[in-house]
């Protein structure tokens, strides 16, 4: 299936639709229709990169409508090993702020209706997703965001919900109060689906708000446009420093499982 056009594929999130420069488009047909765009193929450091804004290049899709399967498909034909998820979110929890970055190591699904997975049948398939984000690729992005300067949380969860509304404040507060870090609309299905593939992944959740649930507490100021804008443009200015840091320093290991998450997957007669 593998074209061998890039190593690494990148998706952009909100606000982020540009990445690479001397670059060029190359448009990927898949089985499940097209993606959100042409996917941008460069380098960073000599290594091949392919870049893909996930909500379409004027931002037209909303989180339930992004073809999940085809971009993550388009990255995969391509040849991407190891695929960086990038995402603005909001936070659950006051010690995470707006302005830091958070490298999720877990995810809780509360979707509904999307399309997860590859294999329909006849053979059934099951691959295991105990540990969602590769750690490998986790370890070099803490590494980077530290070299960087940029405050980082270690670790983290983020729940993803259907969109394109906002949680209640009741909802807000359930997802806190569950210990969860992290709330954003478009991780899952993207980090299922290249577990799949058999491809490695790796969130990076851009905070830029408080949640709606965090607004009652009198230490949290309550969220505005203007702010979440202003952070939204300095996150995406960073994300941009730290994708270039990061790409260089990957190790791309063949020995992740990851890489090898069809091997016992499959239910065979």
């Amino acid at each position: 299936m593998s074209e061998q056009q890039i190593q690494v594929g990148i998706f952009g999130g909100s606000g982020f639709y540009r990445f690479l420069d001397d670059a060029r488009e190359v448009t990927v047909d898949t089985p499940y229709g097209a993606p959100s765009a042409p996917v941008v193929v460069g380098e960073i450091a000599g290594r091949a990169v392919g870049f893909l804004p996930r909500h379409g290049p004027r931002h037209e899709l909303p989180p339930h409508r992004i073809n999940y399967r085809a971009n993550v498909w388009a990255m995969k034909h391509l040849g991407a090993s190891d695929l960086i998820l990038p995402c603005a979110a909001g936070s659950l929890q006051k010690a995470v702020e707006p302005g830091s970055f958070v490298i999720c190591d877990q995810v809780i699904d509360r979707t509904s209706g999307r399309v997860d997975t590859f294999y329909d049948g006849p053979m059934s398939t099951h691959v295991s997703f105990a540990d969602p984000y590769d750690a490998e690729m986790r370890q070099v992005a803490i590494g980077a965001a530290k070299g960087l300067g940029i405050a980082v949380h270690e670790r983290g969860t983020v729940v993803v919900i259907q969109g394109p509304r906002f949680s209640t404040k009741a909802e807000s507060k359930w997802f806190s109060a569950m210990g969860w870090e992290v709330i954003n609309m478009t991780q899952y299905p993207e980090v299922i689906l290249a577990r799949e593939l058999e491809m490695a992944g790796l969130n990076i959740s851009l905070i830029t708000d408080y949640d709606a649930g965090l607004e009652d507490d009198p230490d949290v100021e309550p969220v505005s446009h203007a702010a979440v804008i202003e952070v939204f443009q300095a996150n995406n200015a960073k994300l941009r420093e730290l994708l270039f840091a990061i790409v260089p320093k990957l190790p791309l290991s063949a020995d992740r499982p990851a890489l090898r998450a069809l091997t016992g997957a499959r239910m065979e007669a």
